[in-house]
């Protein structure tokens, strides 16, 4: 696992993908504001149904951080539609998938 991925580097295939993940989730120092759920929101930007599974199974986080995760995303998303109406963009699908993502977990986790 790489100790940090300080260049951003193109990654190539979904297991350098889930290594680059799991590290940057993995940093105590991480980039977050003392919540290290706040790592996960890209289980939900950048990865999907299987490949989010991986994931979550590989960190075995708890379910509450899991959950707060998902809320990180989702502010993360709302944040980012937000930006694109005040620049006049109508919906960014990036930020649309990321919501139907969101949505989609919550509704099966219910």
């Amino acid at each position: 696992m790489p100790e940090a991925v300080a260049e951003h580097d193109v990654v190539v295939g979904l297991s350098e993908l889930l290594d680059v993940a799991v590290g940057l989730s993995q940093q105590t120092r991480g980039c977050g504001v003392g919540d290290p759920a706040c790592d996960l929101a890209i289980a939900w930007t950048m990865l999907s149904g299987p490949s989010r599974k991986a994931f979550r199974d590989t960190l075995s986080v708890s379910p509450e951080t899991w959950a707060r995760g998902r809320g990180w995303a989702l502010w993360k998303a709302l944040a980012g539609y937000a930006g694109a109406v005040r620049s006049g963009d109508s919906e960014p699908a990036d930020v649309r998938h990321t919501l139907d993502e969101i949505l989609t977990e919550y509704q099966q986790s219910s």
